[in-house]
């Protein structure tokens, strides 16, 4: 029997099969798994699975195969780096929520995350949340990030999830699609989830004073399905975004404007930091390539273990 697997909370799952009724399942011994993928969490929200009722036990199933996977995408493990942890599978699109303060979403945290979104070819959209309380500095740092994102391709949205402000267009870009939510606790993804779905009210906090960070609301991430057609994917709020299974030399292929430009450097193996004729350099003297971009890329480069993957 098909099932879509709907929560992780990791050794039993929530599954709901194609009538949408819903079973506790489990993994038992070994299984199929149609993919060289390993990880942390062999099952992961979005699978989708074969499964069969477990004798003796109501609305209890066994997961016994797991179905080809047409993307997924990790973050490192916070147990081990070594490790690679799965966030979600089969995901049409991921939507970070951003916030220029209350807490602040560094650009760091922002560029490891579009480079996972682009290793697995998931289109990515950035929404910048808490508009209602921006001042002077704010406002032109969103601009400033907006005409760098836009530039190089991303979709760019300002809305207040507070004064529900800006999110029909949000609405609209999610319509029939299952979308993956992610971002720093405290930037508003239950907020967000709690307009989508206002019957089902999901646990808020306030981010903490002292630290200026968002408390963690959510432990383990689960699907829902949305009115009007559609599935979004809460995760748990990442304070930090580990890449894995990238080299040094694969990282710019994950930059879209550096992407462009790599054919045209005079090395094969360019790493577009100290070597002669390149074209990645080159375009950020002249103003192509984002000199802030550039020094994402540097400090990620320096951060890959090569080891890790």
């Amino acid at each position: 029997m098909k099932g879509l697997v709907y929560k992780s909370t990791g050794s039993w799952y929530v599954v709901k099969d194609e009538s949408g009724r819903q079973y506790n399942a489990r993994v038992k011994g070994k299984f199929k798994i149609d993919s060289d993928i390993t990880s942390t969490n062999p099952v992961t929200v979005g699978d989708e699975i074969e499964m069969e009722m477990e004798e003796g036990t109501e609305g209890a199933a066994i997961i016994t195969e797991i179905h080809y996977r047409k993307n997924y995408i990790n973050r490192q493990s916070p147990s081990n780096k070594y490790q690679h942890h799965i966030i979600a599978a089969n995901v049409d699109q991921v939507l970070l929520i951003c916030t220029i303060k209350e807490p602040r979403t560094s650009q760091g945290f922002i560029d490891r995350f579009l480079v996972a979104a682009e290793a697995y070819h998931i289109p990515a959209i950035l929404l910048f949340n808490k508009a209602d309380i921006y001042k002077k500095k704010e406002s032109e740092k969103f601009a400033e990030w907006k005409a760098m994102y836009e530039r190089i391709g991303y979709k760019v949205l300002l809305v207040s999830i507070e004064k529900k402000e800006g999110l029909e267009a949000i609405q609209d870009i999610i319509k029939n699609k299952t979308t993956l939510i992610s971002g720093h606790s405290g930037v508003g993804k239950s907020s967000f989830i709690n307009f989508l779905l206002p019957s089902f009210s999901l646990k808020t906090q306030e981010v903490s004073g002292w630290s200026g960070k968002g408390l963690h609301t959510t432990t383990f991430a689960e699907m829902y399905d949305i009115p009007g057609g559609g599935r979004i994917i809460d995760t748990p709020g990442i304070r930090e975004f580990g890449i894995v299974d990238i080299s040094k030399q694969e990282l710019s292929h994950y930059f879209p404007e550096m992407r462009e430009l790599i054919n045209d450097c005079q090395f094969n193996n360019c790493l577009h930091m100290n070597e002669p004729g390149c074209a990645v350099k080159s375009a950020v003297e002249n103003g192509e390539v984002n000199i802030d971009r550039y020094v994402s890329y540097c400090t990620i480069l320096e951060s890959i273990d090569e080891r890790s993957y």
